[in-house]
């Protein structure tokens, strides 16, 4: 059964679809097969790994609404082994026309149901909000992946995030576990980067991952070309960094030479 991750964080520009897509195309080209399932109607996971969200004519949204079976809306990307499940707007009204349906927190759950047995990894890349979209992505989840932008006011929107989770856990899904979090958009040129990254470690101890994401220009770049970090520039640092992350996840211990050096965690 393959293992779902929904990446969540309903503060926006965390770095959260940067995130989705690219761990899920270094856990491809590593071996494993992976659905990337796009749930966010902005649909940037979708053009950000190399499919014009324009032309979709089936999207989540036909899956949530029990219009489309999940292989049905499935498609190849240019990894191999790496499959999407795309999003556009229409995934907008999905909510609104959810709202009084029976078991509507359990949709995407039971459609996924029999596509669990077909992949190794399921990611998600959920809205940056709380709504019933994310409660899905929640619901169907194994774990949670929270990137966590290196900021003043990046923890702060936890305690929300945490307590959503612990409902989730408490009556919806208790077999939901927090995957880690993941320092995103780092600078380590200021004190505040390194002063996120000791209260993150200090607050979530263990769950924080070694692998901490600079700011990186490639990274930024890459979605406007339609790429993965991995495809666009392999050679450069937030590349590097991604395949790091896939590494933690997939269990490999990280060799001495990727691990952050001195005073970048």
């Amino acid at each position: 059964m393959g293992k779902i991750i929904t990446v969540c964080n309903q503060k926006g520009g965390t770095g959260k679809t940067t995130t989705a897509i690219n761990l899920s195309t270094y856990l491809a080209l590593a071996g494993k097969k992976v659905l990337l399932i796009d749930l966010d109607p902005q649909a940037n996971a979708t053009s950000g790994i190399g499919v014009n969200k324009h032309n979709i004519q089936k999207s989540t949204y036909h899956i949530l609404l029990e219009e489309l079976e999940p292989q049905e809306v499935i498609q190849a990307t240019a990894i191999s082994n790496l499959w999407i499940a795309p999003s556009n707007l229409d995934l907008t009204g999905a909510e609104v026309e959810l709202v009084g349906a029976l078991g509507r927190e359990n949709r995407l759950k039971r459609a996924l149901a029999k596509e669990r047995a077909n992949f190794d990894f399921i990611i998600i890349d959920s809205p940056p909000s709380l709504g019933l979209l994310t409660i899905n992505a929640l619901c169907c989840a194994d774990s949670v992946l929270v990137p966590v932008q290196c900021e003043y006011y990046a923890l702060e929107g936890l305690t929300q995030l945490n307590n959503t989770v612990k409902l989730v856990q408490d009556n919806l899904n208790p077999a939901l576990t927090i995957e880690g979090v993941l320092l995103t958009m780092a600078d380590y040129r200021t004190n505040l980067t390194k002063e996120v990254i000791q209260e993150a470690r200090n607050f979530f101890k263990e769950k924080v991952f070694t692998t901490v994401i600079p700011r990186n220009i490639r990274l930024t770049e890459a979605p406007s070309f339609g790429k993965p970090i991995a495809l666009y520039d392999k050679e450069s640092l937030g590349a590097k960094k991604y395949e790091e992350l896939s590494k933690e996840i997939l269990g490999v211990s990280l060799s001495a030479n990727v691990l952050p050096a001195k005073g970048e965690a």
